[in-house]
């Protein structure tokens, strides 16, 4: 099957997460990491930020074993999301829910499915819009989610499948390890890495700009938890990066500036190797190794499982 000519997906939407210790990991997302509490209910709460009209981009739920519960991506309208629904099952891959009203906050029309990898994936449009306002100078909050990083056995099948029936296009390459793909403009809403087992990489927020950046990174520091690795540039999309790891141990990032595809007709895929100054450009980051462990994560215990949420 051949890529669709374009994505009928706009960006990703939130990530939702299962764990096991719930009040700290709620605590650490409120306090430490700056997201604002935009809908509660008995062990699941849902996370937004005032500078973006999502209704939230995180959701972490009450279980007891660790897990992506899913990650969700919005499309251009329900026509869209029909016609996606239409042609995976076409395509002989099972819906776990087929296109109709959600029952999160902001409802909005879509549907859910699980990617090769067994991770559930959902789809949606027409969600209600939050009101949102500019973050202030200094204002070291997230602005939105960026994008969201798996970790796969086997990349290349994975990205294979969201190319061919999602509409993702490659923009780069991190050696023959990690693939960084887009749906519209932004360097990567996803990205893959080759993992030894299925699981979350890392979740990535944007800030304001560098100096928000650096505040906020300022204030995980002075609470106690140093960037695992950064703050420091990449090459490969050329962002900014400070990672820390939440209570879970999940691997979150503060990031940006990442860079756009202005013209698809004349952009080729670049190969980055993983050399300490083509890793971060600014040689501030320190080393990588200790990072890495937690970019592994541990295998998810979620796969081919639908949420209960």
């Amino acid at each position: 099957m051949t890529q669709t000519t374009k994505s009928p997906l706009t960006h990703v939407r939130h990530v939702a997460l299962a764990v096991p210790n719930f009040r700290e990991t709620v605590e650490f997302y409120r306090t430490a990491w700056g997201l604002e509490v935009v809908e509660k209910d008995a062990g699941v709460v849902f996370f937004g930020t005032p500078a973006h009209p999502e209704q939230y981009i995180v959701r972490v739920r009450e279980d007891e074993a660790k897990r992506v519960d899913l990650i969700a991506f919005g499309a251009e309208n329900a026509t869209e999301v029909d016609a996606l629904a239409e042609r995976l099952g076409t395509a002989g891959i099972q819906l776990v829910t087929e296109p109709g009203t959600l029952a999160t906050p902001g409802a909005g029309y879509g549907f859910r499915f699980f990617d090769p990898d067994g991770r559930l994936i959902e789809v949606s449009a027409d969600v209600e819009q939050r009101s949102a306002r500019p973050l202030e100078p200094k204002e070291s909050i997230p602005q939105q989610l960026s994008h969201v990083v798996i970790n796969s056995p086997d990349v290349l099948a994975t990205k294979r499948f969201y190319e061919q029936y999602l509409g993702f296009r490659l923009t780069d390459w991190l050696e023959d390890r990690m693939c960084f793909m887009r749906v519209r403009q932004d360097h990567h809403i996803l990205a893959i890495s080759h993992g030894p087992h299925i699981s979350l990489n890392h979740i990535s927020f944007e800030m304001r700009g560098l100096d928000e950046f650096m505040r906020g990174t300022g204030r995980m520091i002075r609470q106690g938890m140093p960037p695992m690795w950064g703050p420091g540039r990449h090459s490969a999309g050329d962002n900014t990066f400070a990672y820390f790891t939440d209570p879970v141990g999940n691997v979150v990032e503060y990031t940006t500036e990442l860079e756009r595809v202005e013209d698809e007709d004349t952009w080729v895929p670049r190969t980055f190797s993983t050399a300490p100054e083509v890793a971060d450009q600014w040689g501030t980051g320190g080393p990588f190794e200790p990072l890495l462990p937690a970019m592994l994560n541990t295998p998810d215990q979620g796969l081919w499982t639908p949420t209960p949420l």
